[in-house]
């Protein structure tokens, strides 16, 4: 069972997002939030599996409250705006999926599905914008000091991070076990010091997999 805490300011908009993810029979919604230091407060003594955020709340907005959370459970940001400060903002601070409120209900359940299970997850309109920003911006940034340290299986990995490849796909292309695949996954997030694999694949599109 999926534990899922659901944090947006809106009460009709909680309601909805209760209703759709109840509807799954492997998802539980464990807790509502109104604001962030809320989700942040019940995150912590709840411990859901995936924090399904709202980024524009009171007290504390989803940004942050992602990066506190980061780390001790996944956040999922679903809102209504795609401005880039939010969507960069998001996955900087380490959040491992970004939807817009529009997603069809059986995409959300989907979304939380996949984050809990340790993959990361785009918004189709705003995954352009992304490759765009990061693979067209001019000239490829240094290569971070800290990739030397990946051995040469995780620099495959992380190749294929970088290409957007789920574990699965990983793991076929690669001729290995998907939980070894998991497993490398974390290792190359805790050398690299990066919050989620999204982080990674961004990362692996900025030094072209190096």
């Amino acid at each position: 069972m999926i534990r899922v805490l659901v944090a947006d300011d809106q009460a009709a908009v909680r309601a909805g997002l209760v209703l759709i993810l109840g509807s799954a029979a492997d998802i539980t919604v464990v807790g509502e939030a109104a604001d962030g230091e809320e989700a942040v407060a019940l995150a912590r003594r709840l411990a859901p599996d995936v924090v399904l955020m709202d980024i524009r709340m009171p007290r504390l907005d989803g940004i942050s409250a992602t990066r506190e959370l980061v780390g001790t459970t996944d956040v999922l940001v679903l809102t209504t705006f795609d401005l880039d400060e939010y969507v960069f903002g998001a996955l900087r601070a380490g959040a491992a999926g970004f939807l817009l409120k529009d997603v069809e209900a059986a995409a959300l359940v989907a979304a939380v599905r996949t984050v809990a299970s340790g993959e990361g997850i785009i918004a189709p309109k705003v995954t352009r914008r992304l490759i765009t920003a990061f693979a067209g911006g001019g000239a490829a940034p240094a290569k971070p000091p800290a990739l030397d340290e990946l051995t040469p299986r995780e620099r495959e990995v992380f190749a294929c991070l970088g290409e957007g490849l789920s574990n699965a796909q990983i793991a076929v292309r690669l001729d290995m076990a998907e939980t070894t695949t998991k497993t490398h996954v974390s290792r190359i997030l805790a050398k690299l010091d990066l919050r989620s694999r999204v982080q990674a694949a961004i990362l692996a599109r900025e030094t072209n997999g190096r």
